[in-house]
């Protein structure tokens, strides 16, 4: 099966974790975020607004890169974030902070725009949600120097955007949403109905449309197809 799945999600979520064991039990190849081959990312978190345009020019240009490569793969594929995720949430926020001024965001998101056109679209996009303290928690678990001064606001800006990007991107793909403040990976019932709502999300028709929401509802154990997403469900 010749599938594409996009693991999406705001900065400490979960989603290279996901990439990996998703990988694994669909027999898949795990692609993962090249962050570290950025030369200006640390550049980045010291001062933002000398060096967000560089930073998310390379990011866009390694994504580019990364999917015209991945085209040529005929085998499934588990994505760790998106293209959409580059302009949509990082770029946007940046701009919205000033940290990106007008005119950079306009060349900026022209380029993404006229890109992003020109490639496949995931088959589905798993969309991992966490509040900000959570969030917090993990990044300051997992100990990536880089990241020591990401702040709350910074992290609350992001959701925001994260959550009304998720509810137009059920125009353009499938969309499953999974709120994980209450679920660990490392958990096999957690990541057994991760795996299930995958498959049924996977095995819908909507698909073939790369269209709808699909929509993980724990206490029915359903899984809920809705042409728009009406609520982000808790995992518990």
């Amino acid at each position: 099966m010749n599938v594409r799945i996009g693991i999406a999600g705001n900065i400490g979520v979960g989603k290279s974790t996901l990439t990996g064991l998703l990988a694994e039990h669909l027999n898949a190849r795990a692609y993962y975020e090249k962050f570290q081959g950025n030369p200006y990312l640390d550049d980045f978190y010291q001062d933002m607004e000398r060096w967000s345009f560089h930073s998310q020019i390379y990011f866009l240009i390694q994504r580019v890169k990364e999917i015209q490569e991945l085209a040529q793969v005929n085998s499934a594929l588990i994505l760790d974030r998106t293209i959409y995720e580059d302009a949509e949430i990082f770029a946007t926020n940046l701009h919205r902070q000033g940290k990106l001024n007008r005119r950079d965001f306009q060349t900026y998101f022209e380029l993404y725009q006229t890109v992003s056109k020109l490639l496949r679209n995931p088959d589905i996009v798993i969309y991992l949600a966490a509040k900000v303290d959570t969030l917090l928690a993990r990044i300051r678990r997992r100990g990536r120097e880089n990241e020591r001064n990401i702040s709350p606001e910074y992290l609350g800006q992001l959701n925001q955007l994260y959550n009304n990007w998720a509810s137009k991107m059920v125009q353009i793909t499938g969309t499953l949403t999974i709120q994980t403040d209450h679920m660990e990976l490392g958990d096999e019932g957690d990541r057994q109905a991760i795996f299930d709502a995958v498959r049924q999300a996977l095995a819908s028709p909507e698909i073939a449309f790369r269209s709808g929401n699909f929509d993980y509802c724990p206490p029915s154990g359903e899984l809920h197809i809705e042409p728009v997403l009406q609520s982000i469900s808790n995992f518990e």
